[in-house]
């Protein structure tokens, strides 16, 4: 997969960018809040139909303007081209467009373009609450999984009604529990299972990253939990009523899943520095890629954010050339504040790249 032409009109702070992408590597360099990673947003946002920064798709708009318009024109792994729109007004909907003919549910969109974007936003992984980590598996298996998509949203749905009838104050009909925790249980354990699969193939992808761009001498590994483990997900519900009744929502459920992330042994977010987060988090990430790759039958595109900060050198010449690596690694993103700093990692790689200058929401 490749995206061989953006444009980009009033989106976040960038005016109007009008680029043709090298087929391996692509930098963006520019002072911090030109603009640098507006652009990997926009990239982002045509892949996932929505922005990695803003909540609202308002906030997304440039100040002053009334719409914000994307396009990208992509090379698909059998040589045909394919045209990605997306347009979204400030008063109005947002449009998302394959080849000129409208998306219905975004939801059919979420795969098609596969991505993996690594970003200052990560440590939140590490140290944000159990659902960042469900968001990180739930992005990863959506991507190859149309099922999965509508598992999770058959799935929220009911833990809404479920918890709706627990706020009542008079106590409702019981069938109508029993429905929406059958909609919990039959659902839930579909997705368990879907998430267990993944970090069990992903955990060796992402040991083998972490050696390479790590410390050999460092153990790393991800361990998956549920209530699903515990026994029938539909009668841990029935018999979680009163509980539940008494807070006013559904205590138990996949949708209090945890992903345990650890360092020889002991929780990263206790035990890791920043430099051993931000490797660990990279490697993460690059396993993702991997999965993605073999899972999709596409390569991913890979957007690095700002991921120089906080690595010594020895890293950043192994993540390089780990991504630089064509058999692997596809078409590559990177962002950077410093250009002399940019032009020697590329030049060391090896391969063909292009470097673009940001500043004050233009692009050079």
């Amino acid at each position: 997969m490749r995206l061989e032409h953006l444009f980009v009109q009033n989106y976040r702070n960038i005016i109007q960018a009008d680029l043709d992408f090298s087929p391996r590597l692509n930098c963006f360099v520019g002072k911090n809040g030109m603009g640098k990673t507006n652009l990997l947003d926009a990239v982002y946002c045509l892949s996932f139909c929505k922005s990695s920064i803003s909540i609202s798709d308002q906030q997304t708009i440039r100040h002053g303007e009334e719409c914000f318009q994307l396009q990208g024109s992509y090379i698909l792994p059998s040589g045909d081209r394919t045209v990605i729109g997306c347009m979204s007004r400030s008063k109005g909907r947002k449009q998302f467009k394959r080849d000129g003919k409208e998306y219905q549910r975004f939801s059919d969109h979420i795969g098609y373009i596969p991505l993996v974007m690594v970003s200052p936003q990560d440590t939140e992984l590490i140290l944000g609450g159990s659902e960042e980590r469900r968001r990180f598996i739930d992005m990863i298996i959506s991507q190859y999984d149309q099922e999965y998509l509508k598992l999770l949203i058959s799935y929220n749905k009911a833990v809404q009604q479920r918890n709706a009838l627990l706020k009542m104050e008079i106590e409702p009909d019981g069938e109508l529990f029993l429905m929406w925790e059958q909609t919990m249980a039959d659902c839930g354990m579909r997705i368990y299972e879907k998430r267990r699969m993944l970090t069990d193939r992903l955990v060796p992808y992402f040991q083998e990253m972490y050696s390479y761009i790590g410390d050999e001498r460092e153990q790393v590994s991800l361990s998956y939990s549920s209530d699903a483990q515990r026994g029938d997900l539909l009668s841990l519900l029935r018999e979680g009523r009163g509980r539940d009744s008494a807070v006013g929502y559904s205590l138990h459920g996949i949708h209090k899943d945890e992903l345990e992330m650890t360092l020889d042994g002991f929780p990263i977010r206790r035990e890791g520095s920043q430099g051993q987060n931000k490797s660990y988090l990279v490697a993460l990430k690059l396993a993702q890629y991997r999965l993605l790759k073999e899972s999709c039958s596409k390569s991913p595109l890979l957007l690095l954010d700002d991921i120089f900060d906080r690595l010594d050198a020895l890293r950043v010449g192994r993540i390089i050339s780990l991504v630089s690596d064509a058999e692997r690694f596809g078409q590559v993103f990177i962002t950077d504040v410093d250009r002399n700093h940019i032009d020697g990692i590329l030049a060391d790689a090896g391969c063909d790249y292009k470097v673009f200058t940001v500043q004050e929401g233009n692009v050079i």
